[in-house]
């Protein structure tokens, strides 16, 4: 059987760590505000509105939340990854080290 390309955990480039998760998803969160259609479906998936947008910033998860919005969707995914200058891989590492080990299905011990 043929596996169909794309990207997998055991595809991902080694460790990353949590400052550099939270420094992608944040650009990852500048590239969305910096299409009011992109910035618009985001918003309306999360339930956020503008006014609660910048208090949700704070807010633990949102970094995530934010990851989980950009590679639910692989074009846009291959849109930001382009435009940063990252591969797609970095950006699925990122998610799963904001994530957590436990939304892996790891257990710490």
């Amino acid at each position: 059987m043929k596996h169909k390309p794309g990207l997998t955990r055991a595809a991902r480039p080694g460790r990353m760590d949590r400052e550099s998760a939270e420094r992608i998803a944040i650009e990852a969160l500048g590239f969305l505000a910096s299409d009011p259609e992109r910035l618009d479906r985001f918003m309306a998936l999360t339930g956020l509105t503008p006014d609660t947008l910048r208090g949700a910033a704070g807010e633990p998860g949102f970094l995530l939340a934010v990851l989980d919005h950009l590679v639910s969707d692989e074009s846009l995914l291959l849109t930001f990854s382009a435009n940063a200058g990252q591969q797609p891989e970095q950006v699925l590492a990122a998610r799963d080290v904001l994530a957590g080990p436990n939304a892996m299905g790891l257990r710490e011990g």
